[in-house]
């Protein structure tokens, strides 16, 4: 499963619009894009989004590049909370991409450490377009590995959404 952060969309603050139409900034349409080299060979054969413009900006090309569509989730909506969870747990054997918001990560790797013992670190990182690749095996998820995104933001901050 590979949980992907949306790419970089600018403030929040300077989006005059419904924050669900804040689109992908110039930097974070080129994150959106280096993404398909860095997670076609996990070949998902799906792609889930929150219903967030930028979230599916930011997973659209790599849907193309798979030659699938874009499946919209509202379970990965921002403030979607325990939702998101649950649908982790139920495509957790598919292999699939899936893309979301900074308040949801967090509240996932966090379930998913505390219910199956899986080691995400000490630091929980999440930087705007940044994944992290997980494995299940027998209904648990089993390992976690952080890629940074493309440009090498750290994404520590779990406010930055």
């Amino acid at each position: 499963m590979l949980l992907i952060r949306h790419a970089h969309a600018g403030s929040r603050r300077d989006w005059d619009g419904d924050d669900t139409g804040r689109p992908l900034s110039a930097r974070g349409m080129a994150q959106a894009a280096s993404l398909v080299g860095r997670l076609e060979g996990w070949a998902p054969v799906r792609v889930l989004s929150s219903p967030y413009r930028r979230c599916l900006q930011t997973v659209e090309p790599l849907a193309a590049a798979l030659g699938v569509g874009v499946e919209i989730a509202t379970e990965l909506a921002e403030g979607a909370d325990g939702a998101a969870l649950g649908l982790v747990r139920r495509v957790g054997r598919q292999s699939v991409a899936l893309c979301t918001h900074g308040d949801i990560i967090p509240m996932v790797l966090e379930a998913l450490a505390a219910e199956d013992g899986l080691d995400v670190g000490s630091r929980l990182r999440q930087a705007k377009g940044s994944t992290w690749v997980l494995e299940e095996r027998a209904g648990r998820f089993v390992t976690a590995r952080y890629l940074p995104p493309p440009d090498g933001g750290t994404g520590l901050s779990r406010s930055d959404r």
